[in-house]
């Protein structure tokens, strides 16, 4: 893990280890250090803490003030989805600036347009081009993720006339503690048999733990893509870093975004 310290935000920031990203390409991830939001969208200290959601019910300065933080990190101002945990796929380029544009990604095959997704427990699954002229972030909760939002993006992709895509798994909820239904279940091993692999059964009668990392390759194998990085973190057991919805409830949110120049 590679954490990035700005001594002037305060933010800590995770620079993904990606020997597979090409060098135009430039891509971060949030953690919940840094920032202005106070309880219970602060750090796991109790000091203020880097929410970057306007959905959550923190205020709504506090969230620009948060997000204004990221100024030096993107080449532009970061425009949202509002994340419906569905698998609409949009281009950056089209959303709208009031980040009310319905998706759960977003692709770019312009220089300079960041592509980011929101996520607290949810996979933030960031893909470019191993030409670094085509990038994109997916937010790979499970439905979004049984639905097909990484097989659109990719689709998108590869509309653009990509060939090679690596990818890079961020912060998510570990497979000890992403306990689901048999409905869950079901969803995955009727798209593609291999994912069944992915579940092991809990303490309770059907219910399930689910490894929403070996959920997210076996989909990216599906599509001829082997070279992933990340998936190295559980946003539910490493609280100083990073904020969980499934642990706390009322929290804040993260953000993985991605750039080419």
């Amino acid at each position: 893990m590679s954490l990035l310290v700005d001594d002037d935000t305060g933010l800590v920031l995770i620079k993904p280890d990606w020997p597979d990203c090409p060098k135009n390409v430039r891509a971060y991830s949030s953690t919940r250090i840094g920032g202005v939001s106070l309880a219970p969208y602060g750090d796991a200290s109790g000091d203020a803490g880097l929410n970057l959601a306007n959905h959550v019910g923190d205020f709504a300065d506090t969230v620009k003030m948060n997000r204004a933080c990221l100024a030096e990190f993107v080449p532009s101002p970061v425009i949202f989805l509002s994340q419906i945990h569905g698998n609409m796929t949009v281009n950056a380029a089209d959303l709208q600036l009031d980040g009310m544009t319905p998706a759960d990604a977003c692709y770019a095959n312009s220089a300079q347009q960041v592509c980011a997704v929101l996520t607290a427990d949810c996979l933030p699954v960031l893909l470019t081009a191993d030409d670094g002229r085509c990038v994109a972030a997916v937010h790979a909760g499970w439905r979004g993720l049984a639905s097909g939002v990484i097989e659109n993006a990719v689709a998108q992709m590869r509309a653009s006339g990509v060939q090679h895509i690596s990818a890079w798994l961020g912060p998510a909820i570990g497979p000890q503690f992403f306990e689901v239904g048999t409905d869950v279940l079901e969803a995955f091993c009727q798209k593609q048999d291999s994912h069944r692999a992915c579940f092991r059964p809990s303490s309770v009668e059907g219910k399930f733990f689910a490894d929403i990392y070996g959920l997210a390759r076996n989909v990216l194998l599906n599509l001829d893509i082997v070279q992933v990085s990340g998936g190295d973190h559980c946003t539910f057991t490493e609280e100083e870093l990073f904020y969980s919805y499934r642990r706390d409830g009322i929290t804040g949110r993260m953000a993985s975004w991605i750039w080419f120049e």
